[in-house]
């Protein structure tokens, strides 16, 4: 019997494989004969990273060499490209001639794809897919600089091997977190800090402008906020598309992919497809487990032999220089589902479980993952795991026993087990304390440091007091931020600060939340007190704000807005009250009504109105009056010596400077100011957070006032001479306020808590600390002093759109 002509384009790992199963099962059913478009033959696409960071060298991940085809009488068309197939004739044109075949296998694989940036075409733009590719990236050396666009797994790659000779490697992602479709934020974080430990700059939820370059060759990636990062070498890792060119102009069926069924067979019988660049049942491959599925499947077809491909869960152990990761199965967040969270800061370990019903259906691994397959084979068992969950966190070994007692397990230490890791205290030192009189928290602190440095072990240190003291100690009913966390927001702010948390991933990681993204509770904290402490480096997220502050206009109970320019002062003019009534009367506002804080509410706005009726206000210089925000409400006047025969000072032109100067700002709760123009109080400036009473001597400033659901009198801060040194102790104040106070805490409840005679000595008496405070308000509000309307009328008015339309028409 002869031997049937086989042709198989493209020397990737999936083809390969086929050929070493048609080889080792049945040597003499074909003849082969091979073509590749690289000037060689299948070698470890995977091991190209080694290969990059001088780990290994090619000849290292060769797969086949010249004497494997040479064994087994493979016909090696290298280096040379297929122009067409003929279907009819059942021949393959290559550059260098046709080839008749029986069969006909397509390893096409996949091709790079290329953002049609401006200036993707200059030299020195590439991709990372194959050795060609990675000798480029070689040839840079320690006095070159690379940028790579894409945090997946192949642009980390690419940065990663760089790195490793000693280039200067940026890596540009236009996502919130690396690797955002095999991790979650919190591993996505993490890795984020490993590599940066290794020398490589990373820049998330950057938008790539423009590639600039000088005479033909790259020299620059232009972001959309006019940053330029400057490059030798631009690599473009950014996904793969499957390569359908060549199928699709010889008439196959291909919708992203090459159509294949179970036998990966084309809509030809006599050409078959494998690798990256099929598709089956609608799915794309890019990773190796199931492209050798498809290949043994394909060789047992092609030998006659009953097969089928199925596509199966999936497990990524990923292999970023250095760092060791694991994911498998869906991790995304869902109705029904739940998490199990273990983080372990000081090792770097995080570790994610999943869970829906009695089952485990995702898993996430950071630092730790020698337990990953084990997870793994959980997923695709299906099994129930409801008699192990309270252990399923600490993986195989910890299974068929029972919960341990913590304090059982803290007794059970020997005197030299390191408690507080930041001040080397060992349980020893600790229970020696407590014997010698320290019997709360702040006794051991004070006595022997441990817990006094990062907070991590203050669990730990408590767990020892009451195990040593019995029914004497009382644990401290500490209020925690929620419950993702035994923390309290006193506890955060001051971990922000001192571990130099920059990020709502950082914080969850480092201190250990047990949940992974944290809730609707701590989130909108969280956010703020990021914000607040790193105004530079923190990005606002919308999402981890209230509905209000989102839509930047009051959601009424109708599903409505209310939309409330702001007017300096009290004050306004026939322009904006023309303004005013003209958007009433075009947007169809309901109501219009005049507020207590001296200004003009529009009530019932429909959300897809709301970017246009704020261009219209912006036209007329009206900004945003922030009635929906943590922040600065109103700065309330009287007309002081500008017409009332009692005024002492210009109380509105106080009021208007102030409301300037602090617009904007992101505050723990909603700030109200009043400036009144004599003792009358006409501005009702002593029931505000913060109020200033003129008088014929200077101003009296008094903070800690309120006039909702409790009633209080502002409290006297002091009374300065100059309108100028009183607008500094204003905002020393706010930002005092910002950078201490508990979110949602207005200024009367921070004050109770830290005491008026605090306020006073940090920005009253300490000129250097008003002053620094005073320096750290601007320093935010160069971010902050800004109008949200006109950025999202002219940006984001798409977002405020409805969904669909939903209006019933008549039939005709």
């Amino acid at each position: 019997m002869s031997r049937q002509k086989l042709v198989i384009i493209g020397a990737g790992m999936a083809s390969g494989r086929v050929i070493e199963h048609l080889v080792e099962t049945a040597p003499d059913a074909y003849d082969i004969t091979l073509f590749n478009a690289e000037p060689r033959g299948n070698y470890n696409r995977i091991m190209l990273s080694p290969v990059l960071s001088g780990e290994k060298t090619y000849d290292d991940i060769i797969t086949h060499d010249d004497a494997f085809y040479a064994d087994h009488n493979v016909t090696c068309r290298f280096g040379e490209r297929v122009l067409k197939i003929d279907r009819d004739l059942k021949v393959v044109e290559g550059e260098k001639g046709p080839v008749a075949y029986d069969k006909l296998i397509l390893g096409t694989g996949s091709d790079p794809f290329m953002i049609p940036l401006p200036g993707h075409d200059l030299n020195g733009v590439i991709a990372y897919r194959d050795l060609e590719d990675t000798k480029r990236m070689m040839a840079l050396g320690p006095d070159n600089k690379c940028v790579v666009i894409g945090g997946g797994l192949l642009g980390l790659e690419a940065a990663a091997g760089m790195a490793a000779r000693g280039v200067d490697v940026t890596v540009v992602h236009i996502m919130g977190h690396l690797m955002e479709r095999q991790l979650d934020e919190a591993a996505g974080y993490l890795l984020k800090k490993s590599l940066e430990s290794k020398g490589i700059a990373i820049r998330l939820t950057a938008n790539s402008k423009e590639i600039l370059g000088e005479n033909g060759k790259v020299k620059a990636l232009l972001l959309d906020d006019g940053m330029e990062l400057p490059c030798d070498l631009l690599v473009m890792a950014v996904g793969i598309r499957p390569c359908v060119a060549l199928a699709k102009e010889a008439g196959l069926a291909v919708g992203r992919g090459i159509h294949v069924d179970d036998q990966m067979l084309t809509s030809d019988e006599n050409v078959y497809a494998v690798g990256e660049c099929v598709e089956h049942d609608g799915a794309l491959f890019g990773l190796v487990a199931p492209l050798y599925d498809q290949a043994k499947v394909l060789a047992q077809t092609l030998l006659g032999k009953q097969a089928a491909f199925k596509q199966k869960s999936l497990s990524t152990k990923l292999k970023v220089t250095g760092c060791d990761l694991f994911s498998a199965g869906d991790f995304a967040e869902g109705d029904g589902r739940e998490d199990i969270v273990f983080r372990d800061p000081s090792r770097g370990v995080y570790k994610r479980l999943v869970i829906e019903g009695d089952r485990l259906v995702g898993c996430v691994m950071y630092g730790d993952t020698a337990d990953g397959n084990w997870f793994f084979d959980l997923i695709k068992s299906g099994e129930s795991i409801e008699e192990m969950r309270e252990t399923l966190i600490f993986g195989p070994a910890y299974q068929g026993g029972t919960a341990v007692d913590p304090l059982s397990a803290v007794a059970a230490l020997p005197r030299d087990a390191e408690i507080c890791g930041c001040n080397g205290i060992c349980k020893g030192t600790i229970v020696d304390a407590i014997a010698g009189g320290a019997t709360d928290l702040g006794a051991v602190r004070a006595t022997t440091k441990a817990s006094g440095s990062c907070g991590t072990c203050t669990g730990l240190v408590e767990q020892l007091l009451q195990v040593t003291l019995g029914a004497e100690f009382q644990m401290p009913a500490a209020q925690t931020i929620c419950g993702c966390t035994d923390l309290s927001h006193e506890d955060v702010r001051r971990l922000i600060k001192s571990q130099e948390l920059k990020s709502q991933a950082a914080v969850w990681q480092e201190l250990g939340w047990t949940t992974p993204n944290g809730c609707h509770v701590c989130r909108p904290a969280v956010n703020f007190y990021l914000l607040a402490d790193w105004p530079l480096e923190y990005q606002d997220d919308p999402q981890s704000r209230f509905v209000n502050e989102r839509k930047h206009a009051n959601i009424q109970k109708d599903g409505t807005f209310s939309v409330v320019p702001r007017m300096w002062g009290g004050i306004t003019n026939p322009t904006e009250l023309r303004a005013i009534a003209d958007a009433a009367d075009k947007y169809n506002v309901p109501t219009v009504k005049v507020t207590g804080g001296q200004r003009i509410d529009l009530l019932g706005v429909k959300s897809e109105d709301l970017p246009h009726i704020w261009a219209d206000l912006n036209k007329a210089g009206l900004v945003s009056g922030h009635a929906y925000s943590k922040g600065l409400r109103t700065v309330k006047t009287c007309v002081g010596t500008d017409h009332c025969r009692f005024g002492t000072q210009d109380s509105t032109g106080l009021g208007i400077k102030l409301e300037k100067i602090l617009w904007g700002s992101w505050t723990p709760h909603k700030v109200k100011l009043g400036v009144s123009g004599c003792p009358r109080n006409c501005a009702e400036a002593t029931c505000k957070d913060i109020g200033v009473i003129c008088v014929d001597s200077g101003y009296q400033i008094g903070i800690a006032g309120a006039a909702g659901m409790d009633v209080k009198e502002t409290e006297l801060l002091c009374q300065v001479p100059t309108e100028e040194e009183c607008v500094e102790v204003i905002v020393a104040v706010t930002q005092a306020y910002r950078e201490n106070a508990k979110y949602l805490d207005r200024i009367y409840k921070w004050v109770g808590k830290v005491g008026l005679d605090w306020v006073k000595k940090t920005v009253v008496d300490d000129l250097e600390t008003r002053k620094a405070l005073v320096a750290r308000f601007e320093l935010s509000q160069s971010i902050y002093r800004k109008d949200p309307w006109a950025q999202h009328a002219k940006e984001n008015a798409q977002n405020y759109a409805p969904l669909a339309d939903l209006t019933p028409l008549a039939a005709e």
